[in-house]
C-alpha cells in the first residue's frame, strides 16, 4: 500500500513547483540555515567529505556548492587500459544491456525507445539502434559532476521538456518509459567509436541541469530545443576522456549510449553494481 501511495504521488504532485522552491533552499546564502541544513544532509546520507577538495562543511556558499563539490586530483584515477570506456559518474548500474528492437530496459518489464529518448529525431536516433546502453544512478550521497566516458567533440545538444518523476528503483520499477518521460539534455559526441550519447535526466528535486559549455540548460520556455556545435552554428567543442562535461544539482541519472558492435560492457558492470567515475565500465569490442 505503502509504495502504491508513494506511485500515486508521483503523478499528483507538482514536480517542476517543487523543484523550483528546492532550488531556492539549495541557493540560501544564510549561514546558520545553509550549514545545518548540509550538516544534516551529509550525516543522513552518510557523504564521505574525505575525498572532497574542500572537506569543511561550512566553507560552502551555499547547500549546492556542497552537493556539486569538487574532489581531490587523486579521488577518482582514470583507468589507464587503452580504449577503456569510463564511467561517466559515480553511482549504481540502474541497467545495462544492448539496445533491441529500438528500446532501451527499464526494470521489471518496462523499457523505454531511443527515439524518444533523444527528443524524437529519427536521425540522432539511428546511429544507436542495435547497439548498447548503461544507465547510472546517481544517489543523493554520490558525486554529482558528470564526466567524460570517452574523448569525444560535441556535435549536438538537444534540451528535452518532460516531467520529473523520481528516479528511484521504486519508480523505475512502476512508471512506464521514466526515463523518456523526465526533462533531460542530449548530449551527442564523436568519438574513437563512433557516435556516443550521454544523457543527463532530471528528476523530482533537481534544481538544475548543468554542462561544462552552455552552463544552465533548462531554458526560461519549456520546450524541445536544439543546440548544433559546427563551423556554422557554434565553435565545436572537444573534450578529453575523464574531462567534466556537466554536473546534477540534486541526484539524477546518466544514460550512455554506444552505436552496434563498438563496445563491450564489462563483467562486472552488472544492474546494482555501484561504480565510481573513473573506472573501466566497457573496452572495445573486437
Amino acid at each position: 500500500m505503502k509504495k502504491q501511495l508513494f506511485i500515486l504521488s508521483q503523478y499528483l504532485l507538482p514536480h517542476h513547483l517543487l523543484s523550483r522552491l528546492a532550488g531556492c533552499v539549495a541557493e540560501c546564502r544564510v549561514r546558520w540555515f545553509k550549514n545545518a541544513f548540509t550538516a544534516w544532509f551529509a550525516k543522513r546520507y552518510q557523504v564521505d567529505m574525505s575525498q572532497a577538495l574542500v572537506e569543511d562543511l561550512t566553507a560552502y556558499e551555499h547547500f549546492n556548492a556542497f552537493f556539486t563539490r569538487a574532489l581531490k586530483d587523486d579521488a577518482r584515477p582514470l583507468d589507464p587500459t587503452p580504449g577503456a570506456v569510463l564511467s561517466p559518474a559515480d553511482g549504481a548500474v540502474s541497467q545495462v544491456g544492448p539496445i533491441e528492437h529500438g528500446r532501451i530496459f527499464q526494470a521489471k518489464g518496462h523499457s523505454f525507445s531511443v527515439l524518444e529518448l533523444l527528443g524524437g529525431d529519427a536521425a540522432l536516433a539511428a546511429p544507436f539502434m542495435g547497439g548498447d546502453f548503461a544507465t547510472i544512478y546517481l544517489s543523493p550521497k554520490d558525486y554529482h559532476r558528470v564526466h567524460m566516458p570517452l574523448a569525444g567533440t560535441l556535435r549536438e545538444m538537444v534540451y528535452v521538456p518532460g516531467r520529473i518523476f523520481s528516479v528511484n528503483q521504486t519508480t523505475a520499477e512502476n512508471v512506464p518509459e521514466l526515463f523518456a518521460r523526465n526533462e533531460r539534455a542530449v548530449c551527442l559526441f564523436d568519438t574513437e567509436r563512433g557516435p556516443m550519447a550521454v544523457v543527463l535526466v532530471g528528476a523530482m528535486i533537481v534544481a538544475s541541469i548543468e554542462t561544462v559549455w552552455a552552463g544552465l540548460v533548462t531554458p526560461p520556455k519549456r520546450e524541445l530545443k536544439t543546440f548544433r556545435y559546427d563551423e556554422a552554428a557554434r565553435a565545436p567543442i572537444h573534450l578529453e576522456k575523464g574531462a567534466e562535461m556537466g554536473r546534477f544539482k540534486l541526484g539524477s541519472t546518466a544514460i550512455v549510449l554506444f552505436g552496434p558492435d563498438q563496445v563491450k560492457w564489462t563483467e562486472a558492470l552488472l544492474a546494482g553494481a555501484p561504480v565510481q567515475m573513473g573506472q573501466a565500465i566497457a573496452l572495445p569490442k573486437a
